[in-house]
């Protein structure tokens, strides 16, 4: 699976605002402009979408998904990651 080049991302103190679609058909990330668009297969219950997006996000990124943080949008589409 392929991710966009995401690299100048990695840096302390980014925060990395997306858009998520959670039920999808396959797990991708797109970047749309200066919007990037995360699609997962997981529903979005009890926390499970969230933790599929740091997933997700962390391995396009190329860090531990330790390394990133939610700081906003825990419950909804628009979400805010951190990376520490």
């Amino acid at each position: 699976m392929a991710h966009p080049d995401l690299s100048h991302l990695v840096r302390p103190g980014t925060q990395i605002s997306i858009r998520v679609t959670p039920k999808a058909s396959r797990d991708r990330i797109l970047a749309e402009g200066d919007t990037l668009r995360v699609y997962v297969t997981t529903a979005p219950e009890d926390g499970k979408a969230n933790a599929a997006v740091q997933k997700l996000l962390a391995k396009a990124l190329g860090i531990a998904k330790t390394r990133l943080r939610l700081i906003r949008g825990h419950s909804a589409r628009d979400k805010v990651f951190q990376v520490d």
